[in-house]
């Protein structure tokens, strides 16, 4: 326990910056207690100043908090009360970027996340802002920060917040505006590089071949970027490797092979059969993601019977009103109107405009206009007049 002068113990100690950089990294209090063969009764012990961490056990802990053994020091020494909120810690650093420290980093990267979080039930124009300022900030310090463990930390900010913003500007743009999210994809790899994170690295290669595969519809160059995205995070995320043989799976679709997809497909549920709950990339899955880019595989060769099996699926798993939702929805009305079933095809674009209501979900917007075009030969049904109108009204600032 942390002292004054007299010897007695200093009441309300903690040290804050140790227990911030375990969570930066990931880390609970069970999972580090873990890798050092301990109690969590002892990490709780060190955290709350009662007892210092063995001298033999120092180097072992540092190699776990990803810091050297000096600034494993500075984290024991460092028993202060943090600043009363995050937010004056961060206006602190701004003002003197040369300071940042690790606690800061932190708050700065749970930001994002946190938007991150909010990005599949809230329109990407609202977050826009937001994500933005969070990313001009982790730039600007990192252009300043000192090189060690707070720099590599404000290079892994400097990716997430690039990723996140690579994607909100594709759909706030409607998915036009590739130029400018491959930047910010590009933006992210590299920092990701830097601060030796591979899983933000395999993140923001596969936000890449979106790209690819839905705006400039290249699907060789999908492959190439999902291939690397699989490779890249193979020992660190199975979550991610499987994503990105999913979306391997739709590149091999569009160019019409079916072996391969075949094969895309088996290699994701490999991976997602392995996904552990301490997979740093698990709040990227959701259940419905093999069916729902399985269904889609199956449209893109229009083999709709399959896809509308593995869409219902799909539908079944995937979480209600998000935008993910409406990309279900909307590949569920283009196969049943493949399969000339015009009133189950009218129901879920009905469906989907109700979700792209709510979220303005880039690709489902694109999915549903491209159902209406292939109702064009019904456009006298009333039903198909309905739904129309419906899409026109989407349209109207």
């Amino acid at each position: 326990m942390r002292s004054d002068r007299s010897g007695q113990r200093m009441p309300g100690s903690r040290r804050h910056r140790l227990a911030e950089r375990r969570r930066t990294i990931g880390l609970s209090q069970e999972r580090l207690a873990e890798i050092l063969g301990v109690d969590r009764s002892t990490i709780v012990r060190w955290e709350r100043v009662e007892t210092d961490p063995q001298p033999w056990l120092r180097p072992h802990l540092a190699a776990a908090l990803k810091v050297s053994i000096e600034e494993l020091a500075d984290l024991l020494a460092d028993t202060r009360q943090p600043p009363a909120t995050p937010d004056g810690r961060l206006d602190h650093a701004l003002r003197r970027p040369g300071r940042v420290d690790l606690i800061t980093v932190a708050h700065l990267r749970e930001r994002v996340r946190h938007l991150d979080e909010r990005y599949d039930q809230t329109p990407s124009t609202l977050l826009l802002a937001e994500a933005a300022q969070s990313h001009a900030q982790a730039v600007f310090l990192r252009q300043h920060a000192e090189v060690g463990s707070v720099q590599r930390e404000l290079a892994a900010a400097v990716a997430e917040a690039a990723t996140l913003m690579g994607q909100l500007v594709w759909d706030a743009t409607q998915r036009h505006d590739h130029a400018a999210s491959a930047a910010y994809f590009d933006q992210a790899v590299d920092a990701a590089r830097e601060a030796r994170d591979p899983v933000a690295e395999a993140n923001a290669l596969l936000r890449k071949s979106y790209l690819a595969l839905y705006g400039r519809r290249r699907p060789t160059a999908a492959v190439a970027l999902t291939m690397q995205a699989a490779a890249v995070s193979r020992r660190d995320s199975q979550v991610l490797a499987g994503l990105a043989h999913l979306h391997r799976a739709e590149a091999h679709a569009m160019l019409g092979q079916v072996p391969a997809v075949s094969e895309a497909l088996g290699a994701a549920e490999h991976h997602f059969a392995s996904v552990a709950p301490q997979d740093p990339a698990t709040a990227l899955y959701c259940p419905s993601h093999h069916a729902r880019l399985a269904g889609s595989c199956w449209l893109s060769l229009n083999r709709p019977t399959e896809a509308i099996k593995a869409l219902e699926s799909a539908h079944h798993l995937v979480a209600a009103g998000r935008k993910s939702t409406a990309v279900v929805l909307g590949n569920l009305a283009i196969a049943n109107i493949r399969h000339r079933d015009l009133a189950t095809a009218v129901a879920y674009l009905h469906l989907a405009v109700d979700v792209i209501e709510q979220t303005r979900a880039g690709g489902g917007l694109n999915l549903a206009f491209a159902a209406a075009r292939q109702l064009r030969p019904w456009s006298d049904h009333p039903s198909v007049q309905e739904v129309n109108d419906r899409l026109l009204t989407l349209m109207t600032p």
